[in-house]
C-alpha cells in the first residue's frame, strides 16, 4: 500500500514540474530568438540611420515584452518546485545544483533587468549606441540566464566535479570549472540557444508573412523576413552540427537514452539509423555513437543483461549487478552513520572504503526491477524523429524564403506564405521535442545513475500535488490565453508610425 502511495506521489509530482516546464519552455525560445532578430535590426538602424529600422525594432520589441513577462512568472515557479516537490533532491546535491542557479538569479537575471528598461523606455533618453547596447546586452543576459540553467540541467546528466560526504549525506562541489564548463554543458547550451534562435527566426517570418497576406506593411515585412532567414538558416545549420556532437555524447554517458531514441532492443556492429519503418540508413547508428562504422552499439536488453565488453576492455555489469553494488553502497552509508554516532573510527574507516569502492552505483541501489532503467521508448522514438524531421525541413524553408525574398518574388508565392505563417507551432512542436529527448530519456534518474526519482521527491501528500497541478494548469493556461490575446492585438495593430 506504501508503495503505491509513493508511487502515485511520484508521479504526480513528475506531472506537475512537466506542466511547469513546458509551459514555460513556451516562452524562453521567442525571447532567446526574438533577441537577436532586435539586435541585428537595431544594429542596421545605427549604421544606416534609417527610421524605418527604428519602427521596425520597436514592433518586435514590443512583442518580445509581452513574451519575457510571462517567461519569467513560469520560470520562478519552476525553480522553486526544486525545494517544495523535490526536498530530497535539493539536500543531496543543492551544494553543487544550486550554484549556477544562485548565479543565474544574481548575476544574469539582474543583468537582463537593468538592461531591458533602458530597451524599452530610454529611446528618446539616451545615445543611439548606448540603446543599441542596452538591446545587445538584454539579449546577452538572457542567454547567459540560459547558459547557467542548462549547465545545472546538463549537470544532472552527466554528474562531474563533486565527491560525496558521508557525514552530511550529500555531493559537495570539488571542481567548479568541470561543472560549469563540461562537455555536456556546452553543447546542450550551443544546441538549446541555437534551436531557439531558429523558432524566433520562424516566428518572424510568419508574423511577416501575414501581413503580405494581408497587404499590409510590404517593406516592413519584407524586411524582416530577410533578416530572420539569415539568422534563421545560420541557426539551423549550427544546430545540426551540435545536435550530432550532443547524439554522441549520449551514446557515452547515457547508452539506455540512445538506445530508447532508437527503439534499439538488441545491439550490435554496423547497426543502421532507422528512419521510420523500414526506413534505415546503414551502418549509421554506428558511425553516430562510435564514430567507427562498425562500432558495437548495445541495445537496451544487451544494458539489462550486461556481458558485452566496454571501450575500455572491461566487461559491462547488469542492471542487477549494478543493483547489488548500489545496496552495498547504500548499506555502507548506513554503517557509516551508525559508526560515526557510536565514535568507531575503525569502523568508520572500514564503512568509508566500501562506500567508495561501490559509490558509482550508489543510485542502483534504489531501483527495484530492472524494467525500471528503460524510459517511454514510444515516446523517444517518435519525439527524436519529430525533431531531426523539423530540423531537416527548416533548412529546406530558410532557404527557399531566403532565395525568394533575394530575388524580390516572395511576394507572389501565398501558398509559401500560408506555410511559414503554419510553420510557427511546428518550430515550436520541434523544440519541445528535443526536450522530451533529454527529459524523458534520463529516467528513471534525476542525477544520472546517482539519484532515481523515487528517491528525490519530497514527502507531501498526493491530494496536496494534485492540488497544486491543477491550480498550475489553470494558472498557466490563463496567461498563455493572455498571452497570446495580447500579441495578437499587437500585431493586428502593426508598427507604429
Amino acid at each position: 500500500m506504501l508503495e503505491t502511495i509513493n508511487s502515485t506521489l511520484m508521479e504526480w509530482s513528475r506531472a506537475q514540474f512537466a506542466l511547469t516546464a513546458i509551459y514555460h519552455w513556451l516562452f524562453v525560445p521567442l525571447t532567446l530568438g526574438l533577441a537577436v532578430v532586435m539586435g541585428v535590426m537595431e544594429t542596421l538602424y545605427v549604421l544606416t540611420g534609417r527610421d524605418f529600422w527604428k519602427r521596425t525594432v520597436m514592433f518586435w520589441m514590443k512583442l518580445f515584452g509581452i513574451n519575457f513577462a510571462i517567461g519569467v512568472a513560469t520560470g520562478l515557479i519552476l525553480e522553486f518546485q526544486f525545494g517544495t516537490n523535490w526536498s530530497n533532491y535539493s539536500w543531496f546535491v543543492g551544494d553543487i545544483f544550486g550554484a549556477p542557479l544562485a548565479i543565474e538569479g544574481i548575476v544574469a537575471f539582474f543583468m537582463e533587468a537593468t538592461f531591458i528598461a533602458v530597451m524599452f523606455f530610454g529611446w528618446n533618453k539616451v545615445g543611439k549606441k548606448f540603446h543599441l547596447a542596452s538591446t545587445w546586452l538584454t539579449g546577452i543576459g538572457a542567454t547567459f540566464s540560459a547558459w547557467w540553467i542548462l549547465v545545472a540541467n546538463s549537470w544532472m546528466q552527466y554528474p562531474v566535479g563533486m565527491d560525496f560526504n558521508p557525514e552530511t549525506v550529500r555531493n559537495e562541489m570539488t571542481d567548479f570549472m568541470a561543472v560549469a564548463f563540461s562537455p555536456v554543458a556546452v553543447m546542450k547550451f550551443l544546441h538549446t540557444v541555437l534551436s531557439s534562435w531558429m523558432v524566433g527566426a520562424v516566428f518572424v517570418i510568419g508574423v511577416s508573412s501575414w501581413y503580405l497576406l494581408r497587404k499590409r506593411e510590404t517593406e516592413f515585412a519584407l524586411s524582416s523576413i530577410k533578416v530572420a532567414g539569415f539568422v534563421g538558416l545560420f541557426a539551423t545549420l549550427v544546430t545540426v552540427g551540435t545536435g550530432d556532437k550532443s547524439a554522441y555524447q549520449v551514446a557515452q554517458t547515457q547508452p539506455m537514452k540512445l538506445a530508447a531514441m532508437e527503439a534499439l532492443y538488441d545491439g550490435g556492429r554496423q547497426m543502421p539509423l532507422t528512419v521510420v519503418g523500414n526506413m534505415a540508413i546503414p551502418k549509421m547508428l554506428s558511425f553516430l555513437a562510435t564514430r567507427d562504422m562498425n562500432g558495437f552499439v548495445p541495445g537496451i536488453n544487451d544494458l539489462l543483461e550486461g556481458g558485452y565488453t566496454l571501450p575500455d576492455g572491461t566487461r559491462a555489469l547488469s542492471a542487477d549487478e549494478k543493483a547489488e553494488r548500489g545496496r552495498r553502497a547504500v548499506e555502507a552509508l548506513s554503517m557509516f552513520r551508525q559508526a560515526r554516532e557510536k565514535g568507531d573510527n575503525i569502523a568508520m574507516e572500514d564503512a568509508r572504503k566500501r562506500l567508495d569502492a561501490d559509490m558509482p552505483y550508489f543510485g542502483y541501489g534504489y531501483i527495484s526491477h530492472p524494467e525500471m532503467l528503460v524510459p517511454n521508448v514510444w515516446l523517444l522514438f517518435w519525439a527524436f524523429r519529430v525533431m531531426v524531421g523539423f530540423g531537416i525541413y527548416f533548412i529546406a524553408f530558410f532557404v527557399l524564403v531566403l532565395f525568394l525574398v533575394w530575388k524580390a518574388k516572395y511576394n507572389r508565392f501565398r501558398w509559401l506564405q500560408w506555410i511559414a505563417l503554419f510553420s510557427i507551432p511546428c518550430a515550436y512542436l520541434a523544440s519541445h521535442a528535443g526536450w522530451i529527448v533529454a527529459e524523458v530519456g534520463r529516467q528513471p534518474w534525476a542525477i544520472q545513475d546517482m539519484l532515481p526519482i523515487n528517491a528525490a521527491i519530497s514527502k507531501l501528500e498526493v491530494g496536496t500535488v494534485q492540488t497544486t497541478f491543477f491550480i498550475f494548469l489553470v494558472m498557466f493556461t490563463v496567461l498563455l490565453i493572455a498571452e497570446i490575446g495580447i500579441m495578437l492585438k499587437a500585431i493586428r495593430k502593426g508598427p507604429e508610425a
